[in-house]
């Protein structure tokens, strides 16, 4: 598959080393001149190329966000839309701090931002270093560290849970946009938690279980 990666960072250089080692071809790209990526997609071998940031949204077949999300309102919007959308960024200040959402999202506010695009919400809540080590393709999938998306689009996150699957890691659908990715984004629940595949689906189905029996308590006559 062709993958675009917008931003060359930790996240985005770590996935685009995943993707290149499972086969995929890799257009990766950042704020400056392709030029200046040069020794990074040379160490990443033939599968992978420097582009511009217009040409990464071009070239992908699935294109994966990875640069501050303060600067959604930057990506190529016209070019995104129907593609299906990784988004792997967290609401960060420059401080480190987060954004106060209110009521809202992060990945939320990137699809505002990116109307038409199929967005899924995915490689954003491990650390840079769990990313490039904790992934093992040989192992059984309830046996793999447990990376977890979610979306609105069933068949977005269906082709991006084929590539976690490829990675090495365990894809766990976390809910919509909204519910699933309030739990693992920054500051929520789910965020930085490197976490067995069996785990995680237990801890979701509690979840689940907890809001339903809450709901039924709720409808209960006083």
């Amino acid at each position: 598959m062709r993958i675009g990666i917008i931003g060359s960072g930790n996240i985005g250089g770590t996935a685009a080393r995943l993707f290149v080692n499972a086969g995929h071809e890799v257009a990766l790209s950042h704020a400056r001149r392709p030029e200046a990526l040069r020794d990074q997609v040379a160490a990443l071998g033939p599968r992978a190329r420097a582009a511009t940031i217009e040409d990464a949204a071009d070239f992908g077949e699935v294109v994966l966000l990875a640069i501050p999300w303060r600067s959604r309102d930057d990506l190529p919007a016209d070019r995104l839309r129907g593609k299906i959308v990784v988004d792997a960024m967290n609401p960060h200040r420059p401080d480190l701090s987060l954004y106060d959402l209110g009521d809202s999202t992060s990945s939320e506010e990137v699809a505002k931002a990116l109307p038409g695009a199929r967005l899924v919400k995915a490689f954003n809540h491990l650390r840079a270093q769990d990313l490039a080590t904790r992934g093992d393709a040989r192992l059984p999938v309830e046996e793999r560290t447990a990376l977890f998306l979610a979306g609105d689009d069933e068949e977005a996150k269906r082709v991006v849970a084929a590539i976690v699957d490829d990675v090495g890691f365990a894809a766990i659908d976390t809910g919509s946009l909204r519910d699933g990715g309030r739990l693992q984004q920054a500051g929520g629940p789910l965020a930085l938690r490197v976490i067995g595949a069996a785990a995680a689906r237990a801890a979701l189905l509690r979840r689940d279980e907890e809001r339903a029996r809450d709901a039924g308590a709720a409808h209960q006559p006083t």
